[in-house]
């Protein structure tokens, strides 16, 4: 596949660690002219979503764009056949879906949080694909000792989070006090339900 020319052996990151891998971050995956190119098409072509969310007792807009495809979507966008084989070359699971996020600015964000285990494949990871912009992910653990754990999300960055970890750690990219342009986040998962493989 053409990625493959610019694919690099990053030196891993441990972040956290469980039985299941723990958090580890994979720099350079991707080389610079292609995670450029996958930024371009997707900013463009991917078909992003505004939604509301209820907080407390009013609706507030989500602090970002959303978007996601099932890998056997038929209006699945050009980049995402070949992200899809990256990652799971990367990481050797089997993905089938991809949530994708547009972080527009630096007001752009995603609270701590833990994914919902039920709708994925025991024992299977997810994988975090950085396209654009460098933001920085907030790694917090659930229980004593409580410690926090900051790492930066390169373009062209895999982040690998295990099944076991989103028990016990929570994640998300807080707002920044300083300018910055458009960050694009792809979220690989294995999902349960085949109902749930359509877009977000």
């Amino acid at each position: 596949m053409v990625f493959q020319q610019e694919l690099f052996e990053p030196t891993p990151t441990q972040v956290t660690q469980d039985d299941d891998g723990g958090i580890c971050y994979l720099p350079a995956c991707l080389g610079a002219a292609h995670a450029q190119q996958w930024f371009d098409v997707l900013l463009k072509d991917a078909g992003w979503g505004a939604y509301r969310r209820k907080m407390y007792d009013r609706e507030v807009a989500v602090p970002r764009l959303i978007t996601g495809y099932a890998d056997d979507a038929p209006s699945l966008p050009e980049p995402l056949a070949e992200a899809f084989a990256l990652v799971r070359e990367r990481v050797n699971a089997p993905f089938n879906h991809v949530g994708l996020n547009l972080y527009r600015d630096e007001k752009d964000s995603v609270a701590l949080h833990g994914d919902k285990v039920d709708k994925l494949v025991q024992g299977e990871p997810i994988a975090i694909l950085s396209l654009g912009e460098t933001r920085r992910m907030s790694i917090r653990a659930r229980h004593e000792p409580v410690r926090v754990r900051h790492i930066d999300l390169e373009a062209g960055s895999v982040l690998i989070m295990s099944y076991e970890s989103q028990l016990t750690h929570e994640h998300g990219i807080p707002k920044l006090t300083r300018p910055c342009g458009p960050r694009i986040s792809l979220a690989f998962r294995c999902v349960a339900n085949p109902t749930a493989r359509t877009p977000n």
